[in-house]
């Protein structure tokens, strides 16, 4: 009897429940946010990244971002969606949707169709190893970064996208990341650092002027980043709600406040508020804002961008100059510690009341425990995985261009082909 009464109970509880239905209006923002955030890597970070290279390299560092988005874009749909979104272990998702199997007209991810949140989701997955290269600009093997890419995005991408967000073991702990803090931002940034390491500093890191050739690119890029950046953010509602709207306000707020903190921080130091400085401060306080978007308030939003602008200025200049590393394009300068800074922040300014979570100014410091937990855990893996795929590659086929590829510029030496 006892069965037959709970089996009337689920019987009766799943009538209750709501078909999921497909909402149009989110449906449409959800395809604009998804076109916003490729506009992020193609043109966008092209632009932003190869402006600040020299000119013998601007070809080539653009080139990497767009081979890269023809790249992900296939392995995504063979086996990266599954691998992140399929339902598995606590640690990577199943094979379920290789070739996007069962992904049919009808199918919903909530209340958008299910083929939108796959290229949504893939276009994160293209600008997340597309952000790496700004750490090693000017000196790897076109053949080896495809190579590296391609493998990262599998091992180290997809499994650290389903800890968080495909019901793997750091969205169920807890940690706090809702659009990207950990998944993309520390994850390529720390893969950035490593890249740099292992490949060691370009000829002439120190001694030879290597400033940027091109500062208009690069603004117009840093540009296209910001305004792709409120389909980056907003557009992980998944759904044109309230809570879109709040990600939205708070990604402009934080991305002014931090370019300003970073530009008086120059102002006062070096007496000039440079071009760069604001743009790579507008990057920075984007990064630190993703993951906390969706749960924190304009208050929050103000002192994350502030703290995010000043510490990624830090990390730039002084930090990179102490260490001695060449982050070519300062994508860990940026990228891992702006995405550092925003992930712990997260778990002190969340608001209880937009996102479901309080944060340590509302009395739950234990958030930031977890925030730290997720930020080891990303470091960890994405340091060892990445470190280990690049080793494997250097035996193979080999990391970097020769010297005197290097001298001669990537452009001609790679890709046979210049800028006049």
């Amino acid at each position: 009897m006892a069965g037959a009464a709970l089996a009337e109970e689920a019987a009766a509880a799943a009538e209750a429940a709501p078909v999921p239905t497909l909402d149009s209006g989110s449906t449409a923002w959800m395809l604009t946010s998804t076109a916003l955030v490729l506009l992020m890597t193609i043109p966008g970070l092209a632009l932003f990244y190869g402006g600040m290279v020299r000119k013998k390299n601007i070809l080539a560092t653009m080139m990497q971002s767009f081979a890269i988005t023809a790249l992900v874009s296939v392995l995504w749909v063979i086996v990266g969606y599954s691998l992140a979104f399929a339902e598995g272990s606590p640690y990577l998702g199943g094979l379920d949707k290789v070739l996007l199997a069962g992904v049919e007209v009808g199918s919903l991810t909530g209340v958008i169709p299910e083929t939108v949140f796959v290229v949504f989701q893939m276009t994160f997955a293209i600008i997340t190893p597309a952000l790496i290269t700004g750490a090693f600009a000017d000196r790897m093997k076109f053949s080896a970064m495809m190579v590296f890419m391609g493998l990262w995005v599998l091992v180290v991408y997809s499994p650290v996208c389903h800890w968080v967000w495909g019901g793997g073991f750091l969205g169920k702990d807890g940690v706090l990341d809702y659009a990207g803090g950990t998944v993309v931002h520390i994850n390529a940034g720390i893969a950035g650092l490593v890249a740099a390491i292992v490949l060691g500093p370009r000829k002439g890191f120190g001694t030879d002027n290597m400033a940027p050739a091109n500062l208009s690119l690069a603004i117009i890029g840093a540009s296209l980043l910001w305004v792709g950046w409120f389909g980056f953010n907003a557009g992980s509602a998944a759904a044109a709600d309230g809570r879109a709207g709040f990600a939205m306000l708070v990604t402009q707020v934080a991305a002014a406040s931090a370019a300003l903190a970073w530009m008086f921080a120059e102002w006062i130091l070096r007496k000039k508020p440079s071009v760069l400085g604001a743009i790579s401060g507008a990057v920075a306080g984007l990064v630190a804002i993703t993951p906390a978007s969706g749960f924190v308030g304009v208050g929050g939003a103000l002192l994350i961008g502030l703290i995010a602008g000043v510490v990624c200025f830090w990390g730039a200049t002084g930090l990179k100059h102490a260490l001695k590393y060449d982050d070519s394009l300062d994508a860990f300068g940026v990228h891992g510690i702006g995405g550092i800074v925003g992930a712990v922040l997260t778990g002190v300014f969340a608001v209880e009341s937009i996102g479901g979570t309080a944060g340590l100014l509302e009395g739950n410091g234990g958030q930031v425990l977890t925030q730290l937990y997720g930020i080891v855990a990303t470091i960890v893996y994405s340091a060892v995985a990445s470190f280990i795929l690049l080793k494997v590659i250097d035996m193979v086929i080999g990391l970097r261009v020769t010297p005197d590829e290097e001298r001669e510029g990537l452009d001609l030496s790679l890709h046979g082909e210049s800028i006049h």
